[in-house]
């Protein structure tokens, strides 16, 4: 059965420093079995961090575009190495960042903007998955690692619903 590690907490700089971010990393299997692994990191944590004084991410959101980051990795790195995920939470206002680093060092395809004059082909095979990262992340990219990229999206807070005001 697949146990969600417990969340790490970083330290913060100095007393008057906002609260410091949760966050998980778990390394995932090199095979299409990593993506409901990585829904299901994903769901448990924005679920359980979100509380009165925490806004979360939306979990749905999340969890579609981190299964898209994954099936990429799964698909296009070559080898059997693990795929990392990681998933950190953001102080107030609250939100998200999620990374999956593999170990292929080349680019992500079109992660950058396109060029809005130019129209998307909707029935292309591929590539659709960044299109989503790009429309539905606050901001998303790519970096080198060590071992080969990082490549990650931010969400923001959902707000969280009013309380009801008890009588």
């Amino acid at each position: 059965m697949f146990e969600v590690p417990a969340p790490a907490t970083a330290l913060a700089p100095s007393p008057a420093a906002a609260p410091a971010a949760a966050s998980w990393r778990l390394s995932l299997p090199h095979t299409t079995a990593a993506v409901p692994l990585a829904r299901a990191l994903v769901r448990t944590a924005l679920t359980e961090i979100e509380g009165p004084e925490q806004a979360a991410a939306d979990c749905y959101t999340a969890e579609l575009l981190t299964a898209e980051l994954v099936a990429n990795a799964v698909e296009h790195t070559p080898g059997h190495g693990p795929i990392e995920l990681v998933v950190e939470l953001l102080p107030a206002p609250g939100g998200c960042q999620i990374e999956v680093h593999d170990g292929r060092p080349a680019a992500p395809g079109d992660l950058v903007c396109p060029d809005p004059a130019v129209p998307v082909d909707p029935w292309q095979e591929h590539g659709r998955g960044l299109l989503l990262i790009r429309a539905l992340s606050s901001d998303c990219g790519h970096r080198p690692t060590a071992h080969g990229k990082a490549v990650w999206f931010t969400l923001p807070a959902v707000p969280l619903p009013p309380r009801p005001q008890e009588p």
